[in-house]
């Protein structure tokens, strides 16, 4: 596939660049939106201020809820679906730049952090068009000090590059609610549950029954986030969990938190 470099100077938004290596854009994406797998040749950090996205990169899908930014190196393919209406800041900064700074040997590949207050306060004021050269510059670097602190979050989704067990996980996501047995996938992709249970360990690093569990909890995660008038049980009723409890307990293995810490929802 023939994947578009993007520009920043083709990019629609609110930009201003610090003049050494470092561009801020920000934009307001209405839901529905789909930017198609595009890339730059500067590294990027991408928050949604508010509202809900989903990256999607050769390696997974990153649910990327408000409390959650996503790192996408230079040069790397990737697509934003909008969930929910966001505004969006992205940081893009010069490969020279991040050289210069000694900040580009941990961020040579994606990940989505969990935002912290002070991340996300850093963020903003970048954005305040009341800010001096000297300030942006010590935010700047604010910014990517949080980002060697913060967690890696479990929002993702590794997504398998062989064709069977690429075709099993997309009709697992498709319908994540759905209680899918391995046998049964497995003789609609055609081959064995033996060999489709070892292809998902080589090439997601989880277990069938893990990968399902994280694709229902991403699935809770972004009904969540993108309506605010569903409550937590309505959510656990409508991914077959038997009770909230059992909802519960799925949803803590896998971000380490309850559905209600996560999203701050009663």
């Amino acid at each position: 596939m023939n994947i578009v470099e993007k520009p920043i100077a083709a990019i629609q938004g609110r930009r201003t660049s610090t003049g050494d290596g470092v561009h801020l854009v920000a934009n307001h994406y209405k839901k529905g939106v789909r930017l198609d797998t595009h890339m730059h040749r500067e590294a990027q950090l991408v928050y949604a201020a508010k509202g809900t996205m989903q990256v999607t990169t050769p390696r997974g899908r990153w649910l990327v809820p408000p409390d959650r930014a996503v790192w996408v190196p230079a040069r790397l393919g990737h697509a934003i679906d909008v969930l929910a209406d966001i505004d969006m800041r992205t940081l893009y900064f010069d490969l020279k730049w991040l050289g210069r700074e000694k900040f580009n040997s941990s961020l040579d590949s994606e990940f989505v952090v969990r935002v912290s207050g002070l991340l996300h306060e850093s963020i903003l004021a970048l954005f305040d068009e009341r800010a001096n050269a000297e300030r942006t510059v010590l935010l700047i670097r604010l910014v990517l000090l949080e980002l060697h602190r913060a967690e890696d979050s479990t929002t993702f989704i590794p997504l398998p590059q062989e064709p069977r067990c690429r075709q099993a996980a997309e009709i697992v996501l498709r319908d994540p609610s759905a209680l899918h047995e391995i046998e049964t996938l497995a003789r609609k992709v055609g081959t064995s549950a033996r060999t489709l249970s070892r292809l998902f360990s080589a090439e997601t690093e989880l277990s069938f029954k893990s990968w399902c569990q994280r694709a229902r909890i991403a699935a809770a995660i972004e009904r969540l986030s993108t309506d605010t008038n569903v409550s937590i049980k309505q959510v656990a009723g409508e991914l077959g969990y038997a009770s909230l409890p059992a909802f519960s307990h799925a949803f803590r293995q896998v971000t380490g938190r309850t559905p209600s810490e996560f999203t701050q929802k009663t």
